[in-house]
């Protein structure tokens, strides 16, 4: 590689919750740069959260974000001609960043009211281990469990 790697970018926790861990929640929930909007969609949906299930809707969050962060994924890689699924562990910030974008993609695809229904819909049933986004993070398990026996193709 000829240019130098991109430097991270330090986030700045967020005012409710003084988190950085909700901050990047936020910066993937948002669109068209409206962070406002994403905040609003994210609190509201932590309100119902705490309301139905009568925890802190903070560590509801924190837990759906744990049970859907995946540990492995497959990577495709040829070898002689033919493609192989290889099994890889995740980096970190990485399979934060994929149950991240899991959670809001499923909740976006939930056939609730308001986005902020959707999302509280969908972290209360990943901190369960149910919902779409924590079968995904199955399928991407079994996908890699599957694709064990090419695991000595790793780069």
């Amino acid at each position: 590689m000829r240019k130098s790697k991109a430097k991270k970018r330090v986030l700045l926790p967020d005012p409710i919750y003084n988190d950085t861990l909700v901050t990047r929640f936020l910066n993937n929930l948002m669109y068209d740069g409206k962070k406002n909007t994403a905040s609003n969609i994210f609190h509201e949906a932590i309100g119902v959260v705490a309301k139905r299930t009568s925890e802190d809707g903070l560590e509801v969050w924190k837990k759906a974000l744990a049970n859907v962060t995946p540990q492995v994924e497959v990577r495709s890689r040829r070898v002689g001609g033919a493609t192989f699924q290889i099994p890889s562990e995740i980096r970190p910030d990485r399979k934060i960043s994929m149950a991240m974008k899991w959670l809001i993609e499923y909740s976006r695809k939930r056939n609730e009211k308001s986005m902020a229904q959707k999302l509280a819909g969908e972290i209360v049933a990943a901190a369960k281990e149910e919902g779409a986004a924590f079968k995904k993070k199955e399928d991407v398990h079994k996908m890699a469990e599957a694709n064990k026996a090419f695991s000595h193709f790793r780069f």
